[in-house]
């Protein structure tokens, strides 16, 4: 299943196909329910983006036949549609688009209550994006508009003021509208920035007294349509007809820029066949429709030694109706268009034409899912085959709004969907071409002064209201997935609220996050340790979905090593043959550090295994002679007694010091072990970083008895209300459970009991007057051995 899914993300479609197949054929038995659905939908989805919809089509229809899919899962209803598009049954996949929208809404209903949004604060309304705008240096007082991108460069439109496109029959010289062409658009300069807040400030490079000077020159509002004209900065380069333009603009073709109109373009991928828009004119004369109206043709050009040549019109064109617009998918086999042919929904509306064969088909009118009773033209298809457009016919925020439409195969996928501003506002808004993921592009606006003008704009936030963020929780010594792991999650500002998830069998937990904050992952699961991991949604525009693999380890179990000491005159064992080695040592008790009688201590020499033994007296002493050059493990057990294990690493020939001290220290069932220097704030129970030194000793013990059980206890003094006390001391006995669980204890070995001021240690109750030296010794956390092996 991991190697499925690894060749699945790395898009070896083939392999991923091979693999999911045998694993559904030879293992179907082994998944569980969730793996079982994954295997079937990245079966289906490798089928479909390796081009088998035959095969895709069938695996989708058994996935989708025996469940209704939730959560993740539901992106395959699309998929689905998607599929069924593409083996021509429109009926079938229009009612999967509608399932999927549906229980998208759903999904995103759910997931946008959870947050707040960060502006507003609102709970349930989606967070917009963030776009930073960038106004050209290149436009001018008059109209620039409709950019499209071309090789390393850009073509747009451009003119004086004049009539519409569309009823332009004829005009002065300088009137009609040209393409102009920039030929590095990353040396264009900007005149002002404007920032997502809506706030304006100019750009680090400094404008010239000219530019200030021609950026006051009062601007007529122009047609939001089509009249998009030039102007002049002054200085510059001469461009034609006595425009001036700044400095790296230039007309794009003498070729293609005629005495008519010139409109919006695009290119076939290969950058030598281009597509235009232009007044019905064949380079003799203007044609008019039986009304007397010049309409709008598309006409197709291809370069030769750097020259358009062989310009002509495209088949759908006619005299009677308008076509212009044109937008080429990224395969160069759907050509998308606007037109006010008869039959449409409104105004204008978009339409698609397929090369078959080095031939144009008849156009397919785009339905009621993109177009509208108003205007719908400028389009735009992005290199995913997702479609951009302008629209007066919808509810937006000024005249013409820029829309994003998800296509498959040129056909709707999915909602229409409104651009947030500041790339939309109360004005004519168009023209906008972008990449696969809207991180930046270019558009036309005319919301400075009703002048048309060419803005960049860059995406500073996701597109979508949330981040997808996969969490996998595994054993960092197993490799395998651990499962039931408690996650809680803690966003950046105090208004937001904590959240805990935890973790399916598979290990795996879905999250959508809210976009541009901060959060901490805290992972815990009994016997783990506990795991803390943070993660930022700020500044991440790629939205791409995210994945997090974090390993959980066990606590490890700690065996305590002897140390060698020098032997010492007097110290009240019997004089030894120093040059022999040896270790010797008391065994007392924990609590009381008092000897113990009847502890059975064995030696296992780990060089041959030989095992020793003896049993401790009154005084609880005990001693071996050791062979140089071997380990060896030293145990000491008694019943009730927690066994104490400890290593002795091998002596050297060349040792000096050759006798080891072994004092073992044992617990015993009942005894109560008070925890040194554990203090706490006035009435907080919170952990202080003084107090966790001390509770990480005790953790240390946990590990070394593996078997121990506790009851954590906390105390407090007499002042104050006797109830309250109780509570306090609880709420302080907890947060030591909750410390040694998090260092991976199992609370199962704990108890928390909080006494208050029921067992003070002195006569400091209320009515006595006690130093706060005495009141501090009843203050105290210890730990009751429960039960030890």
């Amino acid at each position: 299943m991991q190697e499925a899914n690894r060749q699945y993300t790395l898009k070896a479609y083939g392999r991923a196909i091979e693999i999911y197949t045998q694993l559904l054929t030879e293992s179907a038995g082994k998944l569980t329910p969730d793996q079982r659905t994954t295997a079937q939908e990245n079966l289906a989805h490798s089928y479909q983006l390796a081009g088998d919809l035959k095969k895709a089509e069938q695996t989708f229809r058994d996935l989708t036949s025996t469940t209704e899919l939730t959560g993740p899962h539901i992106e395959s209803y699309l998929h689905f549609a998607q599929t069924l598009v593409g083996n021509g049954k429109y009926s079938e996949s229009q009612l999967m688009y509608e399932k999927y929208n549906k229980l998208k809404e759903k999904t995103a209903e759910a997931e946008s209550a959870s947050f707040p949004d960060p502006a507003t604060g609102i709970i349930g309304k989606k967070a917009a994006t963030r776009y930073r705008l960038e106004v050209l240096a290149l436009n001018t007082s008059n109209a620039e508009f409709s950019p499209m991108y071309y090789r390393d460069g850009l073509v747009f439109v451009s003119g004086k003021k004049s009539t519409t496109l569309e009823t332009s029959g004829k005009g002065g010289g300088g009137s009609y509208l040209d393409l102009f062409y920039v030929q590095d658009r990353q040396q264009l300069k900007t005149t002002q920035l404007i920032k997502a807040d809506g706030t304006v400030s100019k750009p680090v490079q400094s404008r010239s007294r000219k530019d200030r000077r021609a950026a006051m020159v009062q601007r007529s509002r122009a047609s939001a349509n089509d009249s998009r004209t030039i102007g002049g900065y002054d200085g510059g380069i001469n461009i034609s007809e006595g425009l001036r333009f700044s400095k790296g603009v230039q007309p794009f073709s003498r070729a293609l820029n005629s005495r008519y109109h010139e409109g919006p373009v695009t290119f076939f991928s290969d950058g030598y066949t281009v597509v235009f828009t232009r007044n019905n004119y064949d380079g003799r004369r203007v044609r008019q429709s039986t009304e007397g109206v010049t309409n709008l043709k598309l006409y197709k050009a291809v370069q030769q030694n750097g020259t358009w040549v062989n310009i002509e019109e495209l088949p759908f064109n006619s005299n009677d109706y308008s076509v212009g617009h044109p937008a080429l998918s990224k395969d160069d086999r759907l050509l998308f268009f606007a037109s006010d042919m008869p039959g449409g929904v409104g105004g204008t509306d978009l339409y698609v034409s397929r090369n078959e064969n080095g031939k144009w088909g008849k156009p397919v009118n785009l339905g009621k899912e993109i177009n509208t009773k108003g205007n719908d033209l400028f389009p735009y298809i992005d290199e995913r085959g997702n479609l951009y457009f302008a629209s007066d016919g919808r509810k937006g925020l000024g005249g013409l709004d820029i829309y994003y439409a998800p296509l498959f195969n040129g056909q709707s996928a999915g909602p229409v969907e409104h651009l947030d501003a500041p790339i939309n506002s109360d004005q004519d808004d168009f023209g906008l071409i972008t990449d696969g993921n809207r991180k930046g592009g270019y558009f036309s606006t005319n919301r400075q002064k009703g002048n048309d003008d060419i803005f960049r704009f860059v995406r500073e936030s996701s597109l979508y209201g949330c981040r997808n963020l996969t969490l996998r929780f595994y054993d960092e010594v197993t490799k395998q997935p651990v499962d039931s792991v408690s996650i809680d999650i803690k966003a950046r500002g105090e208004e937001k609220k904590n959240r805990t998830v935890v973790t399916r069998k598979d290990g795996l937990v879905q999250l959508c996050l809210e976009s541009n904050n901060d959060f901490i992952f805290r992972a815990s699961k009994d016997s783990y340790v506990t795991n803390t991991v943070g993660f930022s949604t700020n500044a991440l525009t790629d939205d791409s979905p995210s994945r997090l693999e974090i390993g959980l380890n066990k606590p490890p179990k700690i065996v305590d090593t002897v140390q060698y000491i020098p032997v010492l005159a007097n110290d009240g064992w019997d004089i030894v043959d120093s040059q022999k080695a040896r270790v010797r040592g008391i065994i007392m008790s924990e609590k009381d550090r008092k000897p113990i009688e009847g502890v059975t201590i064995n030696l296992k020499n780990d060089c041959d295994g030989a095992i020793r033994q003896l049993i401790t007296g009154a005084d609880g002493r005990y001693e071996f002679e050791l062979t140089e050059g071997c380990d060896y493990t030293l145990s000491a057990s008694k019943e009730r007694y927690g066994t104490n294990t400890s290593r002795i690493k091998k002596i050297g020939t060349k040792s000096t010091s050759k006798v080891l001290s072994a004092d073992l220290n044992m617990l015993r069932v009942g005894d109560i072990v008070q925890l040194d220097n554990i203090y706490y704030d006035l009435d907080k129970w919170t952990i202080r970083s003084d107090a966790s030194r001390e509770l990480d000793k005790l953790v240390a013990t946990m590990q070394k008895y593996p078997s121990l059980t506790v009851e954590l206890r906390s105390h407090t003094d007499s002042r104050g209300d006797a109830v309250y006390n109780r509570y306090l001391s609880a709420q302080r006995a907890n947060s030591v459970v909750s410390y040694l669980a998090s260092k991976g204890i199992s609370r199962k070995r704990m108890v928390a009991a909080g006494y208050g001021e029921s067992l003070l240690l002195n006569n400091c109750t209320n009515d006595v007057d006690c130093t706060e030296a005495e009141h501090q010794r009843n203050r105290r956390t210890e730990f009751k051995v429960l039960s030890i092996k």
